[in-house]
């Protein structure tokens, strides 16, 4: 690995003074600096994905043996609910955005922090605020409703707590609205001199898309929360069909968040592959314009393929032959990002570095879950296997297996920048290749027992499906041995990590031309920006035959 080019005129000094300097407990819980309140973000969604994982841990054991001999019915219910939910809005919807996000955005634009510093920290206490009162359903004895609350059941029949762990959800919504707000008017208005659209790094137009999605989408989910606790509480038939209301109301506005909520979780960690593929396989991006497009496009098309959730609810044929049609679109532009990573790596002078392997198990798993997405398009094949473990794989290889795999690459790829600290590298790559190997081992039998039939959400199934649990629990077993080990190595290199140099990886954004870890303004001197991001080779040409040629930064010191 070689050390960064540094920046086109005179050298700066590094500053001693870094974000991390003279922290009490209250001047981080006070802060309005975009880099402590990532940091904050990052404690809290670990901590709910433990909530998350431990729930998933005990259905796991209870799935080893098709009697249900260590969970009841209920109790059962409860765990997958408190699984669903948490992980899906405490952990996956905010992980990237929040913490990466947060953290990176300025810096790679060249600004001083976002453009609401006080909204940025109001925005984690709202997080922490939902949290607690859905988490909070655990110790009254939690909800048993699936993480989509679907209606009539929720609203008339549970006798879970419904109310609060909707309250919950409803509140980090807000949350969510507010970061996105946030994102959108730093990169509209704080994008240093110079900075064009089309200079942008792809991370920073994945985040400004997710939060179009966010500002759009996150309301409706608001509403139909809303709803819920209307109907629940004071009795007014909404969605009560008895009673003139209409279930599958609830299901077109659930699913018209929810299917964007995907792309929420989908497009922060393309974005965060792009950066790092780039980076190590020391190429431009093939097709940077396309890739931006692709983008906007996934943005665009995701709000119109909510109906395919829907095939089997009692659509018109007419409207479900749109929604699949539309189902298929949605695929084109996600194509095309695979498509451009590979054309990226062609001839590149990659090395596997552990972000680098976690990001090629994002392109893998990612694609799978892909193509196992247009079997859920197709009307015939959705209708067979809804409801099964099928669409339970399709969903985690998407969301997990992509999501998290993103998350881990983007945190070791900016370890140094946000800790001033190096890990150790042959740990790293060994947890990047052990997630990946043991997330299959862990999903893809549900594939198969899906398409053979065994329904999602049965703790007590027929034995000609054991084998397949056994093999699922066995991977999640040591799958969650995968997710864990970062965490030691990464704690451990806090303390006794070797100092990171300013760029340890040779990359061109903006965000490594200042120390490791930033002072607090991010930067010594206002930067101007004189060339579009990627400069790991003159344009129009490939990298050279030699070792690591020296990039180009994207931006110079003024």
């Amino acid at each position: 690995m070689t050390e960064s080019v540094m920046a086109t005129g005179p050298r700066v000094r590094p500053l001693k003074d870094t974000y991390l300097n003279k922290g009490t407990v209250a001047s981080w819980l006070l802060t309005t600096d975009h880099k402590r309140i990532a940091i904050l973000y990052m404690a809290s969604i670990t901590f709910f994905f433990f909530i998350g994982g431990a729930a998933a841990t005990l259905f796991r054991i209870e799935l080893f043996t098709p009697q249900g001999d260590f969970l009841s019915d209920d109790a059962y219910n409860r765990l997958f609910t408190i699984h669903g939910v948490v992980m899906v809005w405490f952990f996956l919807i905010p992980a990237i955005p929040t913490t990466l996000g947060n953290f990176i955005l300025p810096l790679a634009i060249g600004a001083k922090d976002v453009a609401f510093p006080r909204l940025n920290l109001f925005s984690w206490y709202l997080n922490i605020t939902g949290g607690v009162l859905t988490t909070l359903t655990i110790l009254l004895g939690g909800v048993d409703t699936g993480w989509t609350f679907y209606t009539p059941y929720s609203t008339l029949f549970s006798n879970s707590y419904v109310a609060l762990a909707a309250a919950g959800v409803f509140v980090t919504g807000f949350s969510t609205i507010a970061t996105a707000v946030n994102f959108i008017t730093t990169i509209h208005m704080l994008r240093a001199p110079g900075m064009t659209w089309f200079r942008l790094p792809l991370f920073v137009w994945s985040l400004y898309t997710v939060s179009i999605i966010m500002v759009l989408a996150t309301p409706v989910l608001a509403m139909v929360l809303l709803l819920i606790a209307v109907e629940r509480v004071l009795g007014v038939p909404i969605f009560e069909p008895t009673r003139g209301g209409d279930p599958i109301l609830f299901q077109h506005l659930f699913w018209f968040y929810s299917h964007p909520a995907v792309y929420i979780m989908l497009l922060p960690p393309m974005g965060v592959v792009s950066e790092i593929i780039t980076c190590f396989a020391r190429r431009r991006v093939f097709g940077y314009a396309a890739m931006v497009w692709a983008l906007a496009g996934i943005a665009v098309i995701s709000f119109f393929v909510w109906g395919h959730h829907m095939f089997v609810a009692g659509i018109s044929p007419y409207s479900a032959l749109v929604f699949s049609f539309l189902s298929y679109m949605v695929a084109v532009p996600s194509a095309i990002k695979v498509f451009n990573w590979t054309a990226t790596m062609y001839r590149g002078q990659i090395t596997f570095e552990a972000s680098m392997i976690y990001a090629l198990g994002f392109v893998g798993l990612f694609t799978m879950g892909g193509l196992t997405g247009l079997f859920l398009a197709s009307i015939p094949i959705d209708i067979h296997v809804t409801d099964t473990y099928f669409v339970v794989a399709h969903f985690h290889y998407i969301m997990v297996g992509g999501s998290v795999s993103a998350f881990f690459g983007g945190l070791h790829y900016w370890w140094p920048k946000i800790t001033g600290r190096m890990y150790p590298e042959a740990w790293a790559r060994f947890a990047a290749i052990l997630m990946f190997f043991c997330f299959n081992f862990t999903f893809f039998p549900q594939f198969i027992m899906g398409y053979l039939g065994m329904p999602r959400r049965y703790h007590v199934y027929p034995p000609e499906f054991q084998v397949y649990h056994v093999m699922s629990s066995a991977g999640a077993s040591v799958l969650a041995a995968a997710y864990l080990l970062p965490m030691f190595y990464l704690g451990r290199s806090l303390l006794w990590g070797e100092k990171a140099p300013d760029n340890p990886w040779g990359a061109t954004g903006l965000e490594w031309q200042t120390t490791s870890p930033p002072p607090r303004d991010n930067f010594a001197r206002p930067l101007r920006v004189d060339d579009g991001p990627y400069c790991y080779h003159p344009e129009e040409t490939g990298p050279e035959a030699e070792p690591r040629e020296p990039h180009r930064p994207q931006g110079t010191y003024v």
